[in-house]
């Protein structure tokens, strides 16, 4: 009996009904284009995102990231989590044949002087489900799918860590420059003191304006103390996404040169680039698993057939133990169903309930992606014109600063218009470094928001 119904299990199975709902992608919630309008520079047709070996062309920079995707913890525990949940869906997917086992036995035995010998060999399977219904496919391929978000999740860790990486980098750039701004702004004040000193002892200026002067060096003196920590933190912050120590060697050396090694990420003019980004993709496997917990869910309403079998030898003589009289064959099958209470109806409202949750979330996940990409667009579109602007305001604070100064040691203007002068300057320069900075993370944000990592 065993032996005929071996042969029928693969068709037994591949006949078997699914009862998992038809998925059906949800349509995306959002336009399908990218937005255009004043704040938004023209869109250029061809693929969206870049590689971050393209996106990073600094090669400092380049060599930190590299370390980062080796050593970062955090990239590591993710990678982990893949392969737990890979391992997982091997087990769930065992579930889907036979697990054939083997025995051998031996006892002996002496009674009344005489010696009993038994000898045996055998092999078959134990409660194995005939998965009439698609319960085990279903449960198999929910642990599929759940494996694959893991994969979509290590992918959208691993251009999270290269952008973090690279921003911390760009901080640390526009942080060490605020430093050395402000270190000069204190030299220069210092000398203003000092100017201002000399002219009050010789009765051409007032007490007044020696104070004025102070509260510029001391200004920048906090500025100084502020700064030093600032960088020391940055540095801190980007050994730990390195995962260890980066030697001086390999720290920036100006945010304009920075500028030039990161590159532009193209966005394309689709919003359908959306659909494959890491995270939607996630959303997208979780909701696959959920459509796949119903099938199981409902199933588990249907009759449950299982069958043990095993098939051997057994012989009180190890020589016969395999003539044909030592054969012996058993065949156990059983079959379940529920028929009042239970929580197979529970479970299956729970499973519907979890499956409209992963709609919504992964609708939400395509709207939060619109939005990102529609925020760094706007920002793209008008970054550069803020840049020249800030410059210009760089350049005329300069020359009225001159100017003023040159008025106030010439004895023919207020010592208060040198100061907001200087004043006006320092915080222009302030602003063109937060500004290049602004620059450079936006191109980065805009790599990590379109997710195309290649």
């Amino acid at each position: 009996m065993t032996r005929k119904l071996i042969p029928l299990l693969p068709a037994l199975m591949l006949g078997a009904c699914n009862m998992a709902p038809t998925y059906v992608r949800p349509a995306a919630p959002v336009p399908a284009a990218l937005p255009t309008g004043e704040a938004y520079a023209p869109g250029q047709a061809g693929p969206a995102g870049l590689p971050w070996t393209q996106l990073v062309a600094d090669a400092r920079l380049k060599t930190i990231v590299e370390r980062a995707l080796t050593n970062n913890r955090d990239l590591r525990a993710t990678l982990a989590n893949v392969q737990s949940a890979r391992a997982q869906y091997r087990v769930q997917r065992a579930s889907l044949f036979p697990a054939l086992t083997g025995d051998a036995g031996a006892s002996f035995s002496r009674q009344n002087g005489n010696w009993q010998n038994s000898y045996s060999v055998d092999s078959g399977f134990s409660a194995f489900e005939i998965d009439l219904f698609g319960r085990v496919r279903n449960l198999t391929q929910s642990a599929l799918e759940t494996y694959l978000a893991t994969e979509e999740g290590a992918r959208s860790t691993r251009i999270t860590l290269i952008a973090e990486t690279a921003t911390a980098y760009a901080t640390l750039a526009a942080d060490q420059e605020l430093l050395a701004l402000s270190r000069e702004t204190q030299a220069s004040a210092e000398r203003t003191l000092a100017l201002t000193k000399s002219l009050n002892a010789a009765g051409l200026a007032g007490k007044l304006d020696v104070h004025q002067a102070e509260t510029t060096v001391e200004q920048a003196a906090s500025d100084v103390a502020a700064n030093v920590t600032q960088v020391a933190q940055d540095r801190n912050a980007l050994d730990l996404l390195a995962g260890a120590p980066v030697e001086t060697a390999l720290l920036p050396t100006s945010l304009a040169d920075l500028t030039q090694g990161i590159e532009k990420v193209p966005a394309g003019l689709s919003s359908d680039i959306l659909l494959q980004r890491p995270d939607v993709l996630q959303a997208e496997h979780e909701l696959k698993a959920a459509n796949a917990d119903i099938g199981a869910a409902r199933a588990a309403m249907f009759p449950r057939i299982s069958l043990t079998s095993a098939i051997g030898f057994a012989s009180t003589a190890l020589s016969s133990l395999f003539d044909g009289d030592a054969f012996a064959w058993s065949a156990s099958p059983s079959a379940s169903m529920p028929i009042f209470g239970g929580t197979a109806r529970g479970n299956l409202d729970y499973s519907k309930a979890q499956r409209d949750m992963y709609v919504a979330q992964y609708e939400g996940a395509i709207q939060t992606a619109f939005r990102e990409v529609s925020d760094a667009l706007a920002r793209e579109g008008t970054i550069d014109a803020q840049v020249a602007a800030q410059q210009r305001l760089v350049t005329a604070s300069g020359n009225a600063y001159d100017l003023a100064d040159q008025r106030y040691r010439a004895g023919i203007d207020t010592f208060l218009n040198a100061l907001t002068s200087q004043r006006s300057l320092y915080s222009a320069r302030q602003s063109a470094i937060a500004t290049q900075l602004a620059l450079v993370s936006n191109r980065i944000l805009l790599y990590r928001v379109i997710g195309a990592d290649q």
